[in-house]
């Protein structure tokens, strides 16, 4: 399938959780980020269009706030290729604010590696 992302995304280099805001359960760990969307490291099977009011611990070097919290909407959902108790989730950003998109900007711009590998169709951009 040809390349369909517009975005440029990073790998992530800081162990980041992100909690589901209503339950407090816990969705997955960031592992692949770009301005619009990220992938997810998650101990669970998610379906794909479902939203979910996510919740993410923002380090005091990012904010003084604590924390964030947005709409995202699942993508995809995968078997993780090397730990197969794990599942990659792709979610796109549907819903947020324009103090926190300023911060989760903040967060791509500090903990995003970049890499110059290209991703397969797989991935969460679905441009």
């Amino acid at each position: 399938m040809p390349e369909r992302r517009s975005l440029n995304r990073c790998d992530f280099t800081h162990y980041m959780c992100v909690m589901n805001e209503r339950t407090g359960e816990l969705i997955g760990h960031v592992s692949d980020i770009s301005t619009s969307g990220f992938k997810l490291e998650s101990p669970v099977s998610i379906l794909p269009n479902l939203d979910f009011i996510m919740r993410i611990d923002v380090p005091e070097d990012i904010t003084d706030l604590g924390h964030i919290v947005f709409v995202a909407r699942s993508r995809w959902c995968h078997k993780h290729s090397v730990d197969h108790r794990l599942f990659n989730v792709g979610f796109q950003i549907m819903e947020i604010n324009p103090g926190n998109s300023e911060i989760f900007s903040r967060i791509f711009e500090k903990y995003g590696s970049s890499t110059s590998r290209r991703k397969n169709d797989l991935d969460y951009l679905w441009r």
